[in-house]
């Protein structure tokens, strides 16, 4: 077994781990319901950006029905765009984590100190 090459191998994985880490704190998804009334933004690490309710969500005749209407529309696009985040973080870190347990180091057991690895 050449260690060197195996080294190399690992400082190459790690340096793609941290490009997909990168490309997941700067990437934006969105997350609709309502046909459009409730849009949520949210980093590609899963935070929520950003919420923007469409006026016409609201019916100011009815104040106690349009707050849960609103609370469940707002609910459903944040698991739109959790769906959406999940997708990708497996687009950009999916391959890495094949890599990683999939024999791409020796014994296959991943990587100590990195979650999920």
């Amino acid at each position: 077994m050449d260690m060197q090459a195996l080294l190399q191998q690992a400082q190459q994985m790690q340096q793609q781990l941290m490009e997909a880490q990168q490309q997941l704190d700067e990437a934006k998804v969105e997350g609709t319901s309502g046909g459009g009334l409730v849009t949520v933004t949210v980093s590609g690490r899963g935070s929520v950006e950003d919420i923007r309710i469409d006026p016409k969500a609201v019916d100011a005749d009815d104040a106690e029905e349009t707050a849960q209407t609103i609370a469940d529309l707002v609910l459903a696009a944040i698991r739109d765009a959790e769906a959406s985040v999940e997708e990708l973080q497996q687009e950009k870190m999916g391959p890495l984590a094949e890599g990683l347990g999939g024999g791409g180091l020796p014994g296959g057991g991943g990587m100590p100190g990195l979650p999920g690895f």
